[in-house]
């Protein structure tokens, strides 16, 4: 599971958006620009190391381009309009063009459509250019309510399922994945509705091969039509297959560098995932990963998060590539030492803990490639819980994108009293080192899930299992097929993020936890009191990731945090105070308040039997228990006193724009890879993408549009198509 830091999923800007838009869907001109530094990490890298991080940064940033064709319809034309207008001329370029055809600085900030259409490339290529502007420009900019958020349905707008598909829908496909004991982790889900008003779907797996024959049985076996409910199945591969083919090239090469055979059967197994379209493959390859401990260059690869899946169990593709950083991971071996005792704090039974705490990997390192949605400041994989479970997993903390986070000026800190900022300024780097080691380790790696396998075995004793909760014997486990992911769907990915979170607070209180990262004394207690009150001001900028019109949130760590925050209100006693008040610009405002004498005697007590519910029904897999609980937290009302619907409105009002991160490229020249660094501004950003595929920028574009197109037809909406199977 990731871990980012605050920022939203995407926005539309502009001047196109009208001066009565929402604000929450523009974003300024002067938005703040951040480039992730690796310079020192990968100078100290050897030759073959390079050469390795350069092929699997090829690979992450080739297979990044699916995530375009996993988010809305428009997304790859963008992609493809802005490239051709960015590789004909440079940002410099094309403003000074601008400039001379007439437009003043500020039309050329806002007046996108004469920009393009007056551009260099526009002229090379008018109706190539003019296409691309007419298919995604209005899109792009489009308030429609559908098109403002990603869900299903008549709810928003997803390229994971047809424009038809519901929310019935993709639990009906979830049941017959399970059947099956198919993974939706690298599948899109497209239903058609035949003249009789009978649905037919099909389940199309990422792959680079398609319908021809394969030596894998494993994958082949599957790829068949099926009767299910009276419904008609069918299983395809071959999506996304041109992106991924390129992803296997890369990931070849790399192979010629790996450091050792668990690096070399690692990439192998994942070639044979892409190629295939086998999560199985990919399964192999995570264990040969797990094995290979305290690399100095460390990867991941693949279909991993399902964050943005509306349903929850599709994953987004990601790749990364990072370079250790010896002295912070030092620590984070510490905590791994000294976790086994610590699993022992948590409020649950040990029945309830895993069998064996099997001890992961815990690396600090310093990102030099991630290519996917957004850049987490910490990460904890394999995401698949039988591998947790009886295999291990590694830790990550990202230290540089942790360096960019930190980075906070007084000025633009919101909601906080102004006796704690220069607190909050000095500790809030160093308590979020301390609560991302706890979040990834002990929260993310701790807890077992009760199973009854294929075979009709338990990995639990039925007789002697006490639900703390009911006192009695527990009466619910996860089938054979079930997963946390498919059980419990559409708050999997919010309701762990939650229980890390809470694991990393309780555990921070810990004297232990602190004296493993060097803190002691006054200087402990003011990492706990930042850490703790980071936390409760998150959960109230959580608010602008809640959608009132469909009742729901749009990002999953950010309900997790306004989740915790009700909790802690919840628990009374003045821990937790939000007043509404007046800024010096006449303008609503408020202000949170943690008394710090009562996170011990208030604060943990409260946190302690919410985190107990919160792993026993998880356990248990009891998905009727974990709704009411969970939703129950997370739902946002005008309800006094805390209002939360008018306290949205100011949390919006006094939004900061999350920044933007320039990522550096490498290139190779002979046998030697060089760094391409970035100004940190938004012209160094555009230049990062205009220089990530200098050989085929324009193959690219065309093979992103052609995708696009071929499943333009499944983008009708809701009320354009028959609706199917509920």
């Amino acid at each position: 599971m990731g871990e980012p830091e605050a920022g939203s999923e995407f926005a539309n800007g502009g001047a196109a958006a009208g001066p009565m838009a929402d604000t929450q869907y523009i974003l300024p001109n002067d938005i703040g620009v951040s480039s992730l530094d690796c310079r020192e990490a990968f100078r100290l890298l050897s030759p073959k190391e390079r050469l390795y991080a350069h092929h699997l940064s090829r690979a992450a940033w080739y297979g990044g381009l699916a995530v375009l064709l996993q988010t809305s319809p428009e997304a790859p034309y963008i992609y493809a309009l802005l490239s051709r207008l960015f590789c004909t001329q440079d940002p410099d370029q094309l403003r000074q063009r601008a400039l001379a055809e007439g437009l003043t600085e500020e039309e050329y900030q806002e007046k996108l459509e004469r920009v393009i259409l007056g551009s260099e490339a526009a002229q090379q290529h008018p109706e190539e250019v003019r296409g691309l502007w007419q298919t995604c420009g209005e899109l792009m900019f489009s308030l429609e309510p559908r098109l403002r958020h990603l869900g299903l349905g008549k709810e928003g707008i997803t390229t994971y399922f047809s424009g038809n598909c519901t929310m019935e829908d993709a639990k009906f496909a979830q049941d017959f994945l399970d059947s099956q004991n198919l993974s939706a982790y690298n599948t899109r889900l497209f239903k058609e509705v035949d003249g009789e008003g009978k649905p037919h779907y099909e389940v199309r797996l990422a792959s680079v091969l398609g319908s021809e024959p394969s030596l894998d049985s494993e994958v082949t076996s599957k790829l068949k039509s099926y009767e299910f409910r009276g419904s008609l199945f069918q299983v395809t591969r071959g999506d996304y297959a041109p992106i991924l083919q390129k992803v296997v090239e890369q990931l070849e090469k790399a192979k010629a560098y790996a450091a050792n055979s668990h690096q070399g059967q690692m990439l192998a197994q994942y070639i044979e995932s892409f190629t295939q379209g086998s999560i199985e493959a990919h399964k192999r390859g995570s264990r040969f990963w797990i094995q290979d401990k305290g690399p100095i260059v460390e990867s991941y690869i693949g279909f991993i998060e399902s964050y943005r899946d509306p349903f929850g169990s599709r994953g987004e593709f990601e790749g990364f590539v990072a370079v250790v950083n010896k002295a912070m991971s030092a620590k984070f071996e510490r905590l791994v030492v000294s976790a086994e005792q610590l699993l022992k704090e948590l409020p649950w039974p040990p029945a309830f803990e895993k069998d064996k705490f099997l001890t992961p990997d815990f690396t600090s390192l310093d990102v030099l490639t991630f290519a996917g949605s957004g850049i987490p400041a910490g990460i904890n994989i394999p995401n698949y819980d039988d591998l947790r479970q009886t295999e291990g997993f590694k830790n990550v903390s990202l230290g540089n994108v942790l360096a960019v986070a930190y980075a906070t000026q007084r000025e633009k800190l919101t909601f906080l009293e102004e006796d704690d900022k220069d607190l909050y300024i000095l500790w809030k780097g160093p308590s979020f080192d301390v609560q991302v080691g706890l979040h990834e380790l002990l929260g993310h790696g701790s807890g077992k899930l009760f199973v009854q396998d294929e075979k009709g075995a338990f990995n639990f004793d039925q007789e002697t299992v006490i639900n703390p909760e009911t006192g009695e014997q527990i009466q619910s486990w996860y089938r054979s097929g079930e997963t946390w992911d498919s059980k419990f769907s559409t708050i999997a990915s919010s309701y762990e993020e939650c229980r890390a979170e809470s694991v990393g607070l309780y555990l921070c209180l810990h004297p232990q936890v602190l004296e493993i990262f060097g803190f002691e004394g006054a200087d402990a207690e003011d990492v706990i009191y930042v850490n703790w009150l980071n936390m409760v001001r998150a959960g109230l900028l959580a608010l602008e990731f809640y959608t009132p019109e469909a009742s729901n949130w749009r990002q999953a760590h950010m309900q997790a945090r306004f989740v915790i925050l009700r909790v802690l209100l919840e628990a009374g006693e003045g821990l937790v105070t939000i007043t509404p008040t007046t800024g010096s610009d006449g303008r609503p405002d408020a202000r949170v308040r943690l008394d710090r004498s009562k996170i011990r005697s208030v604060g943990k007590p409260a946190l302690e039997r919410f985190l107990r519910r919160l792993q026993v029904l998880k356990s248990t897999g009891d998905v009727a228990g974990g709704r009411v609980l969970y939703e129950g937290y997370a739902a946002v009302t005008d309800a006094p006193p805390e209002c939360f619907l008018t306290l949205r409105d100011t949390v919006l009002l006094r939004k900061e724009s999350r920044k933007l991160i320039v990522q550096p490229n490498t290139r190779l020249e002979g046998s030697d890879v060089q760094l391409l660094e970035y100004e940190a501004s938004a012209a160094g950003l555009i230049r990062s993408f205009s220089e990530r595929f200098p050989e085929d920028g324009p193959e690219l574009e065309e093979i992103l549009t052609q995708l696009a197109t071929a499943d333009a037809r499944f983008w009708k909406g809701p009320s354009e198509a028959p609706s199917g199977q509920a």
